[in-house]
């Protein structure tokens, strides 16, 4: 059985919450225009977005590493 329960989220911090805001939908923008661009026969660009979700993702987790954690 599944128990659901309450989290307290006061304790995080503002700078983690916009943080994680931005790089969330800079991280789901670069993939939606990379599927844009591969519907629409332009493949380079596809790709091109590709990699710039892959490396917002790990710019993402160095700074929660570096700042966070």
């Amino acid at each position: 059985m599944l128990n659901l329960t309450v989290d307290d989220i006061s304790t995080i911090s503002a700078d983690l919450f916009i943080t994680g805001a931005i790089f969330i939908l800079l991280i789901f923008s670069l993939l939606s225009f990379g599927i844009l661009k591969m519907f629409q026969q332009k493949n380079r660009a596809g790709w091109y977005s590709f990699v710039g979700a892959v490396l917002s993702g790990v710019a993402f987790g160095l700074i929660l590493k570096q700042w966070f954690l």
